[in-house]
């Protein structure tokens, strides 16, 4: 499928795949397959990042952004190769397939056409005239003209080209549309990078009809980040500045927070409470967290305020606080030898430290001794055709229905 090209770039790009490839196998959750790896072997990345060298273009974990918004925020990118193998092996194409991918890029695209080969058909949507060109252009040098794409926006998905029996999100996404649903075929299987309280994870989900109602039950679930689906599908995420340095980020509208008893609590003494639990595998713990809190938020703090000892380092990339009231409780770590590794814990400030701390202790605690293992998490996405449970613990509610996540 790859055209005649200057023969020294055409060498350094493959010696650059190859490279490519074997460090995607080595890390041991990027790829998998035979099929994956042939695939990503065959297709010119550097042709979908033609304003990068051809170094930049073959980094395995670094995305090229294609395109910004007039305040400079990335709206598309050239996904990181590393995630987008993983999302590939988690939809597992196979020959003669026909798939439908939300958000163009081109390069996902050629390999999606790669594995499921002549007999199968790749769709790729966008809702960016501009980018959908692009894609186009890139997709023809390359010597994949068979993709189709299409500017439309992916709330609707591409009913004509359906059934799909694999839909493949490329773009940070809140909920699941009906469309995608209803154009998923018996079998299908949807891969979505979908974002649950401020948390995103690649989710593969497999349809599931019952009692003539479809929901989707996941296979697996991966971290994951991506620029934010545009369209009516969007859904923008709330920031609450308790102070210029101190903020909540959070999933949708912010609730009824005392912000002025927050605000106070802050210069508070803080409360320590440590769990005697094993801090390990976080992006699994964070994900517990957040689905068995109440109220949540995630806590970001400046850099100054962890230098001078004020918060901890967690609160710096963002982490799950419980909030009651005007107090509050996050997760920090300590080095614990007794353990083998570092011990978790909880730091507390408020009128109510004692209570909040002791409650995020119990969550803590409660992970180690239950679910303390990599994919302890089943996620079901149940549309409201089908009767979406009330909010509650474990329950996310969304615009088209829920997402509903327990623990083994």
């Amino acid at each position: 499928m790859i055209p005649v090209r200057d023969s020294g770039t055409q060498d350094a790009a493959a010696l650059l795949r190859a490279r490519m490839v074997d460090e995607l196998r080595a890390t041991g959750d990027a790829i998998i397959t035979g099929a994956v790896a042939k695939a990503i072997l065959r297709v010119p990345r550097h042709l979908f990042a033609p304003e990068e060298s051809l170094e930049a273009a073959y980094a395995a974990n670094d995305a090229v952004v294609v395109k910004r918004d007039r305040d400079g925020v990335a709206i598309s990118s050239l996904s990181a190769t590393h995630i987008q193998a993983v999302m590939l092996e988690q939809a597992e194409l196979e020959p003669g397939m026909r798939v439908l991918e939300i958000g163009s890029g081109g390069y996902n695209a050629a390999l999606m056409q790669e594995l499921v080969g002549d007999g199968g058909a790749v769709t790729s949507v966008d809702i960016d005239q501009e980018i959908v060109v692009r894609a186009r252009a890139c997709l023809n040098a390359a010597g994949y003209d068979r993709v189709d794409v299409v500017v439309a926006d992916a709330e609707a998905g591409v009913p004509e080209k359906a059934p799909y029996d694999r839909i493949v999100v490329t773009a940070g996404a809140w909920d699941i549309p009906p469309a995608w649903l209803e154009q998923l075929s018996d079998r299908g299987r949807i891969v979505v990078p979908l974002r649950m309280r401020g948390l995103t994870r690649s989710v593969a989900f497999d349809r599931v009809d019952a009692d003539g109602k479809v929901s989707l039950t996941s296979r697996s679930y991966r971290l994951c980040g991506f620029v934010p689906m545009q369209g009516i599908g969007s859904s923008r995420e709330s920031i609450v500045k308790l102070t210029e340095e101190v903020g909540l980020r959070l999933d949708g509208p912010p609730p009824d927070y005392d912000i002025e008893g927050l605000r106070e609590s802050l210069n508070s003494p803080r409360l320590e409470r440590w769990s005697g639990a094993a801090f390990d595998l976080p992006d699994e713990l964070e994900l517990f967290l957040v689905t068995n809190m109440r109220r949540v938020a995630l806590l970001h703090v400046n850099e100054n305020l962890i230098a001078d000892g004020q918060f901890a380092p967690s609160a710096g990339r963002g982490v799950p606080i419980l909030i009651s009231g005007a107090s509050f409780a996050y997760r920090t770590k300590r080095p614990n030898g007794e353990i083998g590794g570092f011990e978790s814990g909880v730091f507390a400030h408020g009128p109510d430290a004692e209570r909040v701390a002791n409650e995020y202790v119990d969550l803590l605690r409660r992970w180690e001794r239950d679910h303390r293992r990599t994919g302890a998490a089943r996620i079901r996405y149940i549309p409201k055709a089908a009767g979406t449970p009330l909010p509650s613990t474990g329950i996310v509610p969304k615009r088209h229905g829920a997402v509903a996540i327990s623990w083994s």
